[in-house]
């Protein structure tokens, strides 16, 4: 709470010194990196007007071959009929500036008649309303659960968590009543608190306390339902593919809890708009489509631009109607601010003069529309605003300092980092900052493909290889091993293994990741390559403290280090690992159940061993999708899960252990006499959809079956027995050939104990609700005795189920 009040009290200090927190207007197109840098000339000459003609999509219209100006376009409209409601695109093509703020579409109908301009609404409307396209099918994992129609069962305090937590409100809006979790304030951050505007200003300071204006979200709410929303954010490239909204490796559920969240004040009534019928309405808004241009930065169905203006490089900047001011009609109007206006004239006017842009600007501005510079910081340009850090935590807020919660500079980025793995990072499977909330997003590969190589280009020194920077480090690999006993498997994991609580980046690849050249300085100087890191010097004054190792030695005591961490798992594990994976590492689930996935021998390896405070566990097979066993006493050791890769499977350390019956826990059966169904990895049903943990600790299972949803509860009782809530959804039947059975109990033998409760030959007993019980049966198929109960065909039936043994 105290680190938000510095940063809000910072925000007013930079009002009050006359630093605008807003935009000059409202109504002007909101360009982020024009807004943050060029309105406080913080950007080279031209480079904000060439920002705004690349982010405006001037080159859509206005042909020219300078690769910088080239158009970021509008979003795809090929499943705008689906995807949009209708009534807020008749707004946005009415007024795009009034019904979203800081939009970068112009007003293309702004010279019609009152009158005309309906008609034509109607009919681009009518037009877009058919562009259609299916939703993807989301197919589900055990780390990604996908409930039958997820997008509707999305939770607002937890999609207001997310979006707060992983890196969203680095470009758009914090909610005002949203508690961010506390960190502990930078020592920098302190003494900025502290300084005056003046002295701020004097030290050149402004642009490091500056508030940071976020990119509007218009009114979502009318322009999308939640199937839309939860579709676009999963996969923001499929409808604009330019990037600028990036992937933030979101599940399905994720998704669909940050829609809800953002569309919190939807009216639950709303629904979507039929689409016109009418052809001849269609048709004319498809002529509209093009011969307004739309078709220049909008893709749509078998439609290609047709009509091109005047090249940019002819422009009269000086004229007194142009798209710039004063549009007429059949021109598209952009309502530039004065700022914008003289900035995109300027360029204009120096375009014939330009020479070719120097490497180090065309990256420059590949960031900045990309908008990098929202999270990350480069030669002291962007990073994370200064009225946003609170909202970066680590997490379980471990106190990593800023470097464990803000995202990485990008400093010297080519000279770090190998291009192979720079692409890995862009392209989403380079994460190992897990103790970071906020996510590295995925951009569209276009967009990014060249980015590893032009930074490279830029930051990258004089590369050479590990051979000539550590020559003898193969060699040397044993006491690599030995010096990260030192301290660095204190802070850091070692190819998946660590001491108890260590939470930093993995150091097993690093030799995949860094350069070796880089590598040396970094460990001579951490601070010279990483302003205010934690990492300390283990090398003060360019010498070891190790005496006895290598003879003290440093530039062999780092081609040590580098040998050991590139020979992988040819060498041993560092001692102190190996000694503190000895250790007991029993699971004891003393006041909150503990969910372990594990390999066990009766629930496979795809095991959900979940521990219970009263001592009664159980262990759910999420491959055959059901509950296998449940034991009493003691839970399980996590060692073999933690450390041994090919550990044996992991076995109940309590007693008492029961079997579940195999196989499926509701079927659908032609008649009473058909055996049950036999799991079969081929058939993939039942499909497990993942479990989510309630407020207890307890987690509810996720499965379908056919069309029949199911949510599979356990919870224990004061008298070690478990209650089981099996919600099943959906299973209005269909059919009169087929009925879906629960089965209770199997074994060799069964005993009805009394009119609810039945008993199997290992002592289990299951009981359920006299309803249900009566209408149960006790068959008998190949030695083996089931009892099946027949499923109420509601759409919404709950199933209670005691066991106990």
């Amino acid at each position: 709470m105290r680190q938000r009040w510095i940063f809000t009290i910072l925000g007013l200090v930079f009002l009050i010194a006359g630093q605008s927190v807003q935009s000059e207007t409202e109504m002007a197109p909101f360009v982020a990196g024009f807004d943050r840098f060029a309105r406080h000339d913080e950007l080279e000459p031209q480079a904000g007007g060439q920002l705004l003609i690349s982010e405006l999509s001037c080159v859509a219209c206005h042909p020219s071959q300078r690769s910088e100006l080239q158009p970021k376009r509008g979003p795809r409209l090929t499943g705008a009929g689906n995807h949009l409601q209708q009534q807020w695109i008749r707004a946005f093509l009415a007024a795009p500036q009034t019904t979203k703020a800081g939009t970068t579409m112009p007003d293309v109908l702004h010279g019609l008649p009152a009158e005309k301009k309906q008609q034509a609404i109607s009919a681009l409307t009518a037009f877009l309303a058919v562009q259609q396209s299916a939703y993807p099918v989301i197919k589900a994992t055990g780390a990604n659960p996908v409930p039958h129609e997820f997008w509707r069962k999305g939770n607002v305090e937890q999609g207001q968590e997310l979006y707060h937590k992983i890196g969203c409100v680095a470009c758009h809006d914090p909610d005002e009543t949203y508690e961010p979790g506390e960190t502990k304030i930078s020592p920098s951050d302190k003494m900025l608190a502290q300084l005056d505007p003046e002295d701020i200003k004097e030290l050149g300071l402004a642009a490091a306390v500056r508030p940071v204006n976020s990119v509007p979200h218009g009114n979502l709410p009318a322009k999308y339902t939640p199937k839309s929303l939860t579709f676009f954010l999963l996969n923001p490239e499929q409808t604009r593919p330019a990037g600028r909204m990036p992937q933030l490796k979101l599940k399905a559920v994720e998704a669909a809890d940050i829609a809800a969240y953002l569309l919190r004040k939807q009216a639950d009534s709303q629904t979507v708009e039929e689409s016109s019928s009418n052809l001849d309405l269609i048709t004319a808004g498809q002529q509209l489509f093009v011969e307004l241009k739309c078709v220049n930065c909008h893709e749509a169905k078998n439609l290609k631009p047709k009509q091109f203006a005047q090249p940019l490089a002819k422009l009269n900047a000086d004229a007194s109607n142009s798209c710039l001011r004063s549009a007429q009609k059949n021109m598209p109007a952009y309502p530039l601010d004065q700022q914008q206006q003289t900035a995109t004239e300027q360029t204009l006017i120096s375009l014939p003069a330009q020479k070719s842009s120097r490497p180090e600007q065309q990256l420059d501005f590949q960031v900045l529309q990309l908008n990098c510079y929202a999270c990350h910081e480069r030669d002291k340009r962007g990073g994370v605003g200064f009225n946003r850090k609170p909202y970066f935590e680590t997490a379980a807020h471990v106190d990593l300092g800023d470097e464990g919660r803000i995202p990485p500079t990008l400093t010297g980025i080519g000279y770090k980092l190998q291009k192979k793995w720079l692409s890995k990072v862009l392209n989403g499977s380079g994460d190992i900052r897990f103790h970071m909330q906020a996510r590295m997003p995925v951009f569209p590969r276009q967009q990014v493909s060249s980015l590893p190589t032009a930074f490279e280009k830029v930051d990258g020194k004089a590369q050479l290889p590990d051979t000539k920077v550590f020559p003898d480090h193969n060699k040397l690999a044993s006491s690599g091993r030995t010096m990260l006993e030192t301290g660095c498997i204190q802070c850091h994991p070692i190819r998946g293994e660590s001491m108890p609580g260590v939470v930093g980046t993995d150091l097993g690849d690093v030799t995949n990741r860094v350069h070796p050249g880089w590598f040396r300085e970094f460990l001579l100087d951490p601070a010279s390559l990483k302003a205010r890191t934690r990492m300390p010097t283990f090398f003060p004054g360019g010498k070891s403290q190790n005496k006895g190792l290598l003879d003290g030695h440093v530039d062999q005591q780092i081609a040590a280090l580098w040998g050991y961490l590139k020979a992988g798992s040819k060498q041993p594990l560092p001692e102190k690992i190996l000694e503190a994976k000895s250790k007991n590492y029993e699971l004891v689930p003393d006041k909150r159940p503990i969910v372990l996935r594990t390999f066990m021998q009766e629930a496979g390896t795809h095991a959900i061993a979940v521990g219970l405070p009263e001592k009664v566990h159980f262990a759910f097979d999420a491959e055959q999708v059901r509950p296998a066993l449940a034991w009493k006493g003691r839970f399980l050791d996590a060692q073999g899960t933690w450390f041994i890769r090919f550990a044996p499977p992991a076995d109940p350390l309590g007693s008492k252990a029961v079997l579940f019956p195999a196989g499926a826990a509701v079927a659908s059966l032609k008649n009473k006499q058909q055996s049950w169904p036999v799991y079969s990895p081929d058939a993939n049903d039942p499909q497990f959809r993942g479990y989510r943990v309630d407020a207890k600790g307890i987690p509810t299972f996720l499965y379908s079956s056919g069309n029949i949803d199911i949510e599979d509860r356990f919870e224990a009782t004061d008298k070690q027995t478990l209650k089981r809530s099996l919600t099943i959804t959906g299973n209005q039947k269909s059919s009169d050939s087929e009925t879906l059975w629960f089965r209770g109990l199997t074994g060799k033998t069964l005993k009805q104990l009394n009119a609810t409760t039945m008993q199997n030959q290992a002592g289990l007993q299951v009981s359920i609700s006299p309803e249900l019980a009566k209408a149960g049966i006790l068959r008998k198929h190949d030695n083996q005795s089931d009892w099946i109960i027949p499923v109420p065909a509601t759409d919404n039936t709950t199933i209670e189920v005691t066991y106990q043994w």
